[in-house]
């Protein structure tokens, strides 16, 4: 029987082009609302059709973070999915029996299994004979999951009737028919399986990526256009965004290169809209040119950056945290920047409003951070609070520009009063790429340059002091500390859980805004006896981080760099090697 804490995984393996994303986002889409906690993972390699992909996720009655090292079920397309994942399937006691399950055709895949744990149901030869054609393999396969866990398939037939309705009663129908008779196959010959999954009373929530999260937090936040060249694990912004330009006019403008593209988004900010870009590392070493012409025009701009696994064109549908430093360091010269790294889609959806609004302030560049796990995988949320946008623009009002404006006027605080182009007859907005003086115009003399970059270089205690502390879970005098950043948050936060139910006194330090370095971190990092950093890196980077800023070494980091996240489990059992060593 399933532990009366419901947290059960389901992996959908196969090929390329085989609709593993069907599958598992239906399946997700099922036990959303069959009220459901819902984390999904998809591994997939860069190419159309073929190699090993799959589609792992994790349902259970309590908020689920990442994922699991153990499955419940696999669901075989292929032969490898089959080599690959079985031996990850769940265990009873320490008889090294197999709990789990592994649903597969054997017709199709030209294999017959008698061991127990399989359960073969004919896909193929159902989708022919029930839905017409072939391709309703999917459909059958989302129901003989649901037949194996006796699951209500009501659920199911609302969300098929909903997703084919555009397309005729002929194919609602036959879908529904399909994924009736995988359902009962299932049901009927799945006599071990010992699944009784029922769904639960709670409220709506939303199925949400990172990607998706960061998109509806720049359309919140009044972003009205965004160009890009398309690069994962970015894309699909661009692609979200784009479909929603007519309904909240927006300008999505897919560039000929990212070259293009951020120098298109600086255009749009300099008439003062609010604007937007995203790429992963290979692309934003074209932007970098881009970014200082922003720090010297002090046009504000926000950039995502999908981290992946480099350098050059590395893994390029994979994840890793390998670009703090380029990030931080980017452009030549010196200038003010803020850095965010949200860990959850809703530190997505909160962070990147926050970006729009400090890049406006302060007429800077903010970067978002990203990277493949967090932009892809899919959390379940209670929902997003749109009360808590706040708009917050730093435009002139006609009546506020003057015949003596000047763009880049040297201030207190280093913000200049911010004019649109055309917005006063009898003003003239002017800035230039060379070093300039208050007007905009070109200068050489020391004094000026000695002026303008102090004045540039105020900004940064303005924008330094919005920046929020990490985020500490757990006890303030830890005797064991984990400090991460980005998209290793669920992991962590559940290995934390796990240590603590071990009776280590373990917490958790995350930063979601990097830079400017929070100030006083030191004091909350020195109350723990042993401290590590969790990263999806070779060199510890933000361990390296901490140390330049706060003088402080750390015990050292956990670091994973094989383009795969962190689990929990993974988590504790390097950090106990490394406590050990």
């Amino acid at each position: 029987m399933l532990k009366s804490a419901m947290d059960y995984s389901i992996k959908i393996g196969g090929e390329a082009g085989q609709g593993l994303q069907t599958i598992g986002h239906v399946l997700c889409k099922v036990f959303l609302r069959g009220g459901f906690h819902i984390f999904a993972y998809q591994d997939y390699e860069s190419r159309i059709r073929g190699g090993h992909n799959f589609y792992q996720l994790r349902f259970s009655d309590r908020p689920v973070l990442s994922s699991s090292e153990k499955v419940n079920l696999i669901v075989a397309l292929d032969r490898e999915s089959i080599e690959r994942h079985r031996s990850e399937l769940v265990e009873v006691g320490t008889t090294r029996n197999r709990e789990g399950l592994v649903l597969y055709d054997s017709k199709s895949l030209g294999i017959n299994h008698s061991d127990p744990s399989f359960l073969d149901v004919p896909m193929e030869t159902i989708a022919v004979e029930k839905g017409g054609n072939k391709v309703m393999m999917n459909t059958v396969a989302v129901g003989a999951v649901l037949g194996m866990l006796n699951f209500d398939f009501s659920i199911l037939e609302s969300i098929l009737r909903e997703s084919f309705s555009r397309k005729g009663i002929e194919l609602v129908e036959g879908n529904i028919r399909a994924a009736r008779a995988g359902y009962d196959y299932a049901k009927e010959k799945c006599l071990r399986c010992r699944f009784n999954v029922s769904p639960i009373h709670g409220p709506r929530r939303m199925l949400i990526s990172g990607n998706e999260a960061l998109a509806l937090g720049a359309l919140a936040a009044g972003c009205k256009f965004m160009s890009a060249y398309p690069m994962t694990p970015s894309t699909g912004i661009i692609t979200y965004l784009a479909g929603k330009a007519e309904e909240f006019g927006l300008v999505v403008e897919q560039a000929e290169d990212e070259i293009a593209a951020i120098n298109m988004a600086l255009g749009a900010s300099f008439t003062g809209v609010r604007s937007l870009t995203a790429t992963s590392g290979g692309g934003f070493c074209l932007m970098t040119e881009g970014v200082s012409l922003a720090a010297m025009t002090e046009t504000p701009i926000v950039i995502v950056i999908g981290q992946r696994p480099g350098p050059s064109t590395g893994l390029p549908t994979r994840t890793e945290q390998g670009e703090l430093f380029f990030v931080i360091h980017a452009g030549h010269g010196e200038f003010p920047k803020a850095v965010f790294s949200p860990g959850t889609p809703e530190d997505a959806f909160y962070l990147i409003q926050k970006a729009f609004n400090i890049a406006e302030k302060y007429q800077c560049i903010v970067f978002v951070f990203s990277d493949q796990h967090l932009a892809d995988s899919y959390w379940s949320v209670d929902g997003l609070d749109f009360n808590r946008i706040k708009i917050e623009r730093a435009l002139l009002r006609d009546d506020e520009v003057t015949e003596d404006y000047r763009r880049h006027k040297i201030t207190d605080s280093g913000v200049s009063p911010r004019a649109i182009p055309g917005q006063a007859k009898k003003a003239v907005v002017v800035t230039d790429s060379d070093e300039h003086d208050e007007e905009g115009h070109i200068v050489e003399d020391a004094e000026t340059r000695k002026a303008m970059v102090l004045k540039r270089m105020r900004k940064l205690q303005g924008i330094a002091s919005e920046i929020t502390m990490p985020e500490l879970y757990g006890t303030g005098n830890p005797d064991l500390l984990l400090i991460g950043w980005g998209s290793t948050y669920g992991a962590l936060r559940e290995a934390i859980d796990l240590l603590r139910i071990e009776g280590i006194n373990a917490s958790m330090l995350h930063f979601k805004e990097l830079w400017p370095f929070p100030e006083g971190i030191g004091r909350v990092i020195k109350s723990a006896k042993n401290i590590y950093t969790v990263e999806n890196n070779f060199t510890g980077q933000l361990r390296r981080l901490i140390s330049a800023e706060t003088g402080i070494e750390l015990n050292g980091s956990i670091n994973k760099f094989d383009g795969r996240p962190f689990t929990s489990g993974e988590i504790i059992r390097e950090l106990k090697n490394a406590l050990n060593r």
